[in-house]
């Protein structure tokens, strides 16, 4: 059933992080009717993640079509674009230190602060928490109704799944499941670095630094709130996760410890001197160039139709760039499921190549002599660009 998009009712959009922050803000500048619908609290964006590097030819374009772009910039710590590359035994392969009056391509912000910078723009009528998505169906006249565990339903003439990578609304478009990396990660926390650890914070300067030792990697990044996200990854099957969330908090970061005893001092404090707060995940991934057959009146953005490893910093600017996607093919075509056809045609080319880097780096960081090849990596990109 074609609908023009002036006769639009309700978009219901499913998530309520960046991506479907994004989306909501585009749709209320055309006048285009919509409910965010998260799951979480109010303040769920300030618990999740880190540092977000936002690219120019990205995420940055969904800022400025928004009109944020200014604001964002206020926010944003380009000196955070600080980058080392270390090996196990502590050589330094590659460092980079951006003046901070430098405007860089990739500024960094986090990601709490990104998501109250979008929603300070979204008129708060529009956006429902603790609604999480429990089922869908396509009544007689192509609108979908939609359930929520909370009892409650609502109709909409689009619904967009924003949910991340275990969707719920995935599973209406197409029987894809997502794919284990081979990666799993122990998230680490090193507070109050300025006062606490200042020698690890000199060490670690004012962006990011990553140790690459064949199967396993320390990634460490400065974060806006005074302390340093440290994200230990092993290449281990899958099941060996489990292993590891049985254990007590102390016994895991023994095990941790252990498992880094023969790298170098310095590299071991981002272990040590790392509080109680662990997160423990496993890094999944859809199929590069994953796509189903369009439906006028269900689609995906973000994680939920691009699952990417974090290896290249592309996921929030993957989600931000589908919502700047999405609002190009409202500009282009007057009609519901063209749109959605556009959308998801240039979605699909953009997303590609950013899980084949993301894939790219995955490999490339696990791989033997890593810390080295990306050193060199880095000294060429730098050539490049000073040429």
């Amino acid at each position: 059933m074609l609908m023009n998009i002036k006769d639009i009712n309700e978009v219901a959009i499913i998530g309520g992080g960046p991506g479907g922050l994004m989306l909501g803000l585009l749709l209320q500048q055309r006048d285009i009717p919509f409910t965010i619908y998260e799951k979480g609290t109010q303040d769920v964006n300030a618990d999740r993640g880190g540092s977000l590097d936002i690219h120019d030819d990205s995420g940055q374009l969904a800022l400025q079509q928004a009109g944020i772009q200014e604001d964002f910039h206020q926010l944003a710590r380009f000196d955070g674009e600080d980058t080392k590359v270390v090996g196990k035994d502590g050589t330094v392969y590659y460092t980079e230190v951006v003046d901070e009056d430098e405007l860089g391509g990739r500024p960094e912000i986090d990601r709490g602060e990104l998501c109250d910078l979008i929603l300070q723009q979204i008129d708060d009528t529009h956006i429902r928490y603790h609604y999480q998505f429990e089922s869908m169906e396509t009544l007689d006249d192509g609108r979908c109704r939609v359930h929520f565990t909370n009892g409650e339903t609502t109709e909409a003439d689009l619904v967009v799944g924003v949910d991340g990578a275990f969707s719920k609304v995935r599973p209406y478009l197409s029987s894809q499941e997502i794919e284990y990396t081979g990666i799993s990660m122990v998230e680490l926390n090193v507070e109050d670095v300025e006062h606490e650890h200042s020698e690890l914070l000199a060490y670690n300067q004012r962006g990011k630094m990553m140790t690459l030792g064949g199967n396993r990697a320390l990634l460490a990044q400065l974060n806006g709130d005074g302390r340093i996200k440290v994200y230990v990854s092993y290449r281990m099957e899958k099941e060996t996760m489990d292993d590891y969330k049985a254990m007590s908090i102390a016994d895991l970061k023994a095990q941790v410890e252990q498992d880094f005893a023969d790298w170098a001092p310095e590299l071991q404090r981002y272990i040590t001197e790392a509080g109680n707060e662990i997160l423990l995940r496993r890094i999944y991934r859809l199929p590069i160039g994953f796509k189903w057959e369009t439906q006028g009146n269900v689609t995906l953005l973000g994680d939920a139709a691009h699952l990417m490893s974090p290896f290249a910093g592309e996921g929030v600017n993957a989600a931000l760039y589908d919502a700047y996607l999405f609002d190009q093919a409202l500009a282009k075509a007057d009609e519901l499921n063209a749109v959605v056809r556009q959308y998801e045609y240039a979605m699909y080319a953009a997303s590609a190549q950013s899980a084949q880097e993301s894939q790219d780096n995955l490999e490339l960081m696990f791989s033997k002599g890593a810390a080295e090849k990306m050193g060199d990596f880095f000294k060429s990109v730098l050539d490049d660009t000073e040429d």
